[in-house]
């Protein structure tokens, strides 16, 4: 049985950047969508994986991305984070940065 490599170095509760292209008629641009996963769902080919992101004016945006999309051109990982969940739901219901606060993982020892 042939297994594929994790194409993806990131975890619930990490701090992410995901930058991808988007079409629009003859015209081509990258955007950037940073905030925390909240969830990573499914299985092969149909993962996805769910960011939030605290915008202006204190308001929640959450953007659902598949994980294996020739879309998406680069997810970098900007802080990683310690839960013991695998759905962070509950940041929804936080206001502020709070919704934003998830412990930090301690660092490696090398």
């Amino acid at each position: 049985m042939l297994r594929v490599k994790r194409p993806f170095q990131f975890a619930v509760g990490d701090t992410v950047e995901v930058i991808s292209r988007i079409k629009e008629k003859d015209k081509e641009r990258e955007t950037r969508f940073r905030g925390v996963v909240i969830s990573i769902r499914g299985r092969g080919v149909g993962r996805t994986f769910t960011v939030r992101n605290i915008g202006k004016a204190q308001v929640g945006v959450e953007r659902i991305f598949p994980l294996f999309s020739p879309l998406i051109k680069q997810i970098r990982v900007l802080r990683r984070g310690k839960v013991r969940r695998a759905k962070l739901y509950y940041l929804r219901q936080r206001i502020g940065k709070a919704a934003l606060y998830v412990k930090p993982a301690p660092e490696k020892k090398n």
